[in-house]
């Protein structure tokens, strides 16, 4: 397989952190977005924004950004569907996606999802002491081809990951959640609070 194409998922609507684009809060004298462009970029072959809304306030980036083809804040879903139609057009076979809010994703999550690719769709997983596996369907590796599949099951109502992705046959790849899970994400103040301690 080639060196996929990397989409950063930033087109929530950042409720609990009182509305705005997390990505642009600061963490440790860089933006959440900034930190996670760091991570992704080395390991794709290129890299654009899924976003809504004006895409100018995101120029300093340098990145495309791509708007959610389906209308109504739909979820994580319109950003993957946005992502894999940009990469169609850009001739890639596969789009991996990190959200714009996880500044210590793994800096080996493509090699390790490409590694798990048995199966149509990866995604991260870390163990968690409760449910046993944790699945981070924001983190996933996702093929060109299931584009229209998905555009159908947005048009159908379907906006959970899993209950798109299950229908497909999902691998894992699973990453160490020791000292803590990389997949941590700032959904609030007191996540910030916790991100700068863990810097």
């Amino acid at each position: 397989m080639k060196q996929p194409a990397g989409v950063i998922l930033a087109g929530g609507q950042a409720r609990r952190m009182g509305g705005g684009d997390k990505g642009l809060l600061t963490l440790g004298g860089q933006t959440l977005l900034q930190r996670v462009i760091d991570r992704l970029e080395p390991q794709v072959a290129e890299v654009a924004l899924n976003a809504n809304g004006d895409a100018s306030r995101f120029d300093a980036f340098g990145l495309p950004v791509l708007p959610d083809s389906v209308s109504g804040f739909v979820g994580p879903l319109a950003g993957v569907l946005a992502g894999l139609d940009w990469a169609a057009e850009r001739g890639h076979s596969h789009i991996v996606t990190a959200a714009a809010d996880t500044p210590f994703f793994p800096c080996d999550l493509v090699p390790q999802l490409l590694l798990n690719a048995n199966t149509p769709i990866v995604l991260a997983a870390t163990p968690d002491p409760e449910r046993g596996m944790s699945r981070h369907p924001t983190f996933g590796l996702w093929p060109v081809d299931l584009r229209d599949d998905l555009r159908d099951a947005l048009t159908d109502g379907v906006r959970k990951v899993v209950q798109w992705t299950d229908r497909h046959g999902t691998s894992i790849a699973t990453f160490s959640a020791d000292p803590f899970d990389p997949f941590f994400n700032v959904n609030s103040p007191e996540d910030m609070a916790a991100a700068e301690a863990l810097l």
